[in-house]
């Protein structure tokens, strides 16, 4: 007796691409969370060096920021050159690779940010 053949086609049928549960529903733009984008004036950042989780790795952590992810994302590469190192953003912090906190405390400073340091 041979094997016998499936009719069904094994997952390549258009109906495979669709969602057969989700818990919370599909993400909806509308109801997502609006970020305001205050500006430079009425924000207060803190700026900080830490190395823990890193690996020994000083990293420099700007965090305070109220700016949605894309002007968040083009001050973070502004930043990133004036500081001639790499770095990323998370969360609505910005992380520089480096000891850098006076050269982003002065370069915040110039563009209206209230800004203070924490830690030593």
């Amino acid at each position: 007796m041979g094997k016998r053949q499936s009719s069904k086609s094994s997952g390549t049928s258009p109906q495979s691409d669709r969602v057969v549960y989700s818990e919370f529903g599909m993400p909806n733009p509308a109801l997502q969370r609006g970020v305001a984008d205050l500006p430079p004036a009425q924000q207060t950042l803190i700026v900080q060096v830490s190395r823990k989780g890193r690996g020994g790795k000083t990293v420099t952590i700007v965090s305070g920021f109220q700016h949605r992810p894309d002007t968040l994302k083009t001050l973070a590469k502004k930043l990133k050159a004036q500081c001639g190192t790499g770095g990323t953003v998370k969360d609505d912090t910005l992380e520089i690779q480096g000891d850098h906190a006076q050269t982003l405390l002065d370069a915040l400073k110039k563009q209206g940010y209230t800004v203070k340091r924490s830690g030593g």
